[in-house]
């Protein structure tokens, strides 16, 4: 008896492996989480101390804008070189590959709305609605991590809701938007990679 339920086992871990990418790390879940946070504790500071506080004055947008943009950029940069980093080395301890069908099936599901959502508040900077964007990443990169939550852990699809229900509330409370960018991309991120480390890399 016991053996044939070993052997359920198996054959069902041999689908999930086929059928999702269990390889992403929970520690890129937390650096991307620390590197979300330091870039917003730079921006805030940046702004604090530049008294540049009054965001829907353009003359003072104009000024602030590009060093946000870089200020993103390098976050971004740093964030997925490390959860890249990590994602890599855990693949290659398992002996695994990274690039599958499935890897590649979780990224075109999450690219199309990350792509979608980078044009969109492309559009709303273009037209002035600065911190709109705010709200906006943090509802497309949602909607991102809930397409892709079915080709990885579950916990993902968690993560993407509770992105998206920061940034409908974000939407409505514009002078607190660069606190719940650092919420959603920073905290949700560090709980979310704690809670995938202890969940599926202790074992």
């Amino acid at each position: 008896m016991n053996e044939h339920l070993e052997q359920l086992k198996e054959i069902r871990s041999i689908m999930e492996r086929s059928s999702k990418f269990l390889s992403l790390s929970g520690l890129s879940g937390i650096s991307a989480g620390i590197c979300a946070l330091a870039g917003a504790w730079y921006a805030h500071n940046k702004i604090h101390i530049e008294g540049l506080y009054h965001l829907f004055d353009p003359k003072v947008r104009s000024e602030i804008v590009p060093f946000l943009l870089l200020d993103a950029l390098v976050v971004l940069i740093t964030a997925l070189a490390s959860g890249i980093f990590f994602t890599v080395r855990k693949t290659r301890k398992q002996g695994l590959s990274v690039w599958t069908s499935t890897s590649k099936r979780l990224l075109t599901s999450m690219f199309v709305p990350l792509i979608a959502g980078g044009i969109f508040c492309l559009g709303l900077l273009y037209n002035g609605f600065f911190w709109l964007c705010f709200p906006a990443t943090l509802v497309f990169y949602g909607i991102a991590l809930v397409n892709a939550s079915k080709y990885t852990v579950h916990d993902t699809f968690y993560l993407g809701i509770s992105e998206i229900i920061l940034g409908i509330i974000a939407l409505f409370l514009a002078q607190w938007n660069l606190w719940f960018w650092a919420v959603g991309f920073g905290v949700l991120h560090i709980i979310y990679g704690i809670v995938v480390y202890f969940r599926y890399e202790t074992k």
